[in-house]
């Protein structure tokens, strides 16, 4: 059983802070991602200086519980891979390279052996594992993340990716639809479809990226 008791706990700061959850951008899959990511975020005359991307894996770039480009999303990410190259690419998995889980680190490897991206080790599960992205970005200065506000984190879910880009101080690109069709998704992932509009249509909307790590 994959139990993120890190999502648990964190699920309650949304009881006084509903807009933690939410995207800054909205797509439909991985496809939609525009070219330049960044483009994403500079509605409304916003600057942003995006210098590494984080992506999540399962109903992201993958059909969940596979360690595959989903076939029709493969041209757009090597794209960005061209894009943000050597780690300036991350992917960051509640499954694989989650050690909690993938405990001896293979789904993790299989995962880096198929995409040719790293795959962040993390001890707790998103959406609490901030200190351990920013930990691996310093290890690998000629990235150029000095502040969190420089990482896009890209996803299809709002309590555990959005969740942690707003934690971090980054900036969150939420894929809504995914690979999975909805009537197979998870009860959390179709709870999340009706939450986001409701929120955003009440006016909260997701904070100014901003670093709680200085």
């Amino acid at each position: 059983m994959n139990l993120n008791l890190s999502g648990t706990v964190n699920v309650f700061k949304l009881l006084t802070k509903p807009s933690l959850c939410l995207p800054h951008a909205t797509v439909s899959t991985f496809n939609d991602i525009p070219n330049p990511l960044g483009r994403a975020f500079e509605g409304g005359g916003k600057k942003v200086d995006i210098r590494a991307v984080i992506l999540d894996k399962d109903d992201c770039f993958a059909y969940p519980n596979t360690n595959e480009i989903y076939p029709a999303y493969t041209e757009r990410f090597l794209q960005l891979q061209k894009e943000y190259p050597g780690q300036r690419l991350l992917i960051v998995s509640n499954t694989a390279g989650a050690t909690t889980y993938d405990r001896d680190g293979h789904l993790a490897k299989e995962l880096e052996t198929v995409t040719g991206v790293s795959v962040l080790a993390h001890r707790v599960k998103k959406p609490g594992c901030g200190d351990e992205i920013m930990a691996h970005f310093k290890s690998h200065p000629e990235v150029g993340v000095t502040h969190p506000s420089q990482i896009a984190i890209v996803g299809d879910r709002l309590m555990t990716d959005m969740m942690l880009a707003n934690m971090m101080g980054s900036w969150g690109l939420w894929i809504k639809n995914g690979v999975k069709p909805l009537k197979d998704k998870s009860i959390f992932s179709k709870l999340e479809q009706r939450l986001g509009p409701f929120l955003m249509t009440r006016g909260y909307q997701a904070p100014d990226p901003q670093s709680p790590f200085e």
